[in-house]
């Protein structure tokens, strides 16, 4: 089965920005490559043609730059404990066996922290043989320590869609701190499709680290990109433009977030602000949830997605990012940003950690698309945190 979509012909334009890469520059000589991440336009082919389908008509809107996002369905069920599909059963038939009880998702439902849920997506896929998907929360759900990942009848890894994979898509849904109202509709997850086996590379990496510009500082000079095993991250304690709050630790006991309230809540009925102090340190508790923010400003090119590492033991016992994924064009847009902080959620295991302001803390690994995508990031498509600092979820109020 042959690929459903065009070539745009915007994807062969020169940047005349004067920010972005030029039509002779040799990460764009050729702007379509024989693997990689699927770009917008194709993924709005693979939706006419049916090889993304839906129980209810998909949205544009929930067509984003290298990814689409999926929607929870008319029915939740807290189950026992997390599970995988195993030999020949099927998700549908697991549920049956660790179901507690179900619930109606046509109206508005909590889901209580600490308890495990499993949601049937609305989104269903019929995907050729040399197409696979990965899955990522977005953004707002992981600043909300919202626990969410992607199940498939076939699957044996979690956030892995087969290559040619035909069947129904599942959440896993565990809310971590707080208790969260959802409702059939919302969306909590994205995927991302990619043709052939595509493997990030530090080598392409560096290429288009000499052609573009990846990493600002502070002060809006370019920054020294550090590159190993992708781009490496490193945390802010000191404080951004000036504000002596450097983080923020989540309420133990808060009240419930609705998830379709936006801008609604009061940031202090459930964080608590970390402010600097003159060691420009940080102890990070066992299982307390913080968010934080990188030192580095980062972009994203047009032709490029970006995932966040969220756990590497080389560097710390602790996980990094929850929702670790960067559309094109993210601190980028016409090319006219310098770089966007990236938020970053994090919660150490096991023992005390202590961070140190500029201590490295994460890597983002690069992913090329087989052609820049008709719709970058940013402000016109609706994005949340597109010139985002020390920035909370959505649902909070502006501090």
């Amino acid at each position: 089965m042959s690929i459903p979509w065009r070539v745009s012909a915007a994807a062969f334009r020169p940047d005349t920005s004067g920010h972005g890469m030029m039509e002779n520059s040799p990460m764009q000589a050729e702007t379509q490559h024989a693997k990689g991440v699927l770009p917008s336009q194709a993924l709005e082919n693979l939706i006419g043609a049916g090889v993304i389908r839906a129980r209810s008509p998909i949205l544009p809107e929930q067509v984003q730059p290298s990814s689409i996002d999926l929607r929870l369905g008319a029915e939740a069920y807290r189950v026992r404990a997390s599970f995988l599909g195993s030999g020949s059963a099927s998700i549908t038939a697991k549920l049956e066996k660790y179901r507690l009880h179900t619930l109606d998702l046509t109206r508005p439902a909590v889901l209580e922290k600490g308890c495990v849920y499993i949601v049937p997506l609305q989104e269903e896929l019929a995907l050729p043989p040399d197409i696979s998907g990965k899955a990522n929360p977005k953004s707002s759900t992981g600043r909300l320590d919202i626990f969410t990942r992607l199940i498939t009848d076939e699957g044996r890894q979690f956030e892995i869609v087969p290559a040619g994979y035909k069947g129904r898509l599942y959440a896993e849904i565990v809310p971590r701190t707080f208790s969260v109202v959802v409702r059939q509709g919302e969306r909590l997850s994205q995927l991302r499709l990619f043709k052939g086996e595509y493997l990030p590379s530090d080598v392409l990496l560096r290429q288009l680290e000499s052609e573009e510009a990846l990493v600002f500082l502070p002060d809006e000079s370019r920054g020294e990109a550090n590159i190993q095993n992708g781009l490496r991250l490193s945390v802010d304690l000191e404080g951004i433009d000036g504000s002596d709050v450097i983080g923020f630790r989540a309420r133990k006991h808060a009240p419930l977030v609705d998830l379709a309230k936006i801008q609604h809540y009061n940031s202090e009925d459930f964080w608590d602000p970390i402010r600097r102090n003159d060691s420009r340190t940080l102890i990070l508790d066992p299982e307390d949830f913080y968010i934080l923010a990188s030192r580095e400003k980062v972009r994203i090119p047009a032709q490029f997605a970006a995932e966040m590492v969220p756990f590497d033991p080389t560097i710390g016992e602790f996980r990094i990012h929850y929702a670790g994924f960067f559309d094109p064009g993210f601190g980028y847009g016409t090319g006219e940003i310098n770089g966007t902080r990236a938020v970053l959620e994090v919660r150490s295991h096991e023992v005390p950690f202590i961070l140190e302001d500029g201590q490295v803390v994460a890597s983002l690994v690069f992913e090329r698309l087989l052609e820049r995508p008709r719709m970058l990031y940013g402000e016109g498509i609706g994005s949340s945190y597109q010139r985002q600092g020390l920035k909370l979820s959505k649902h909070f109020k502006a501090s």
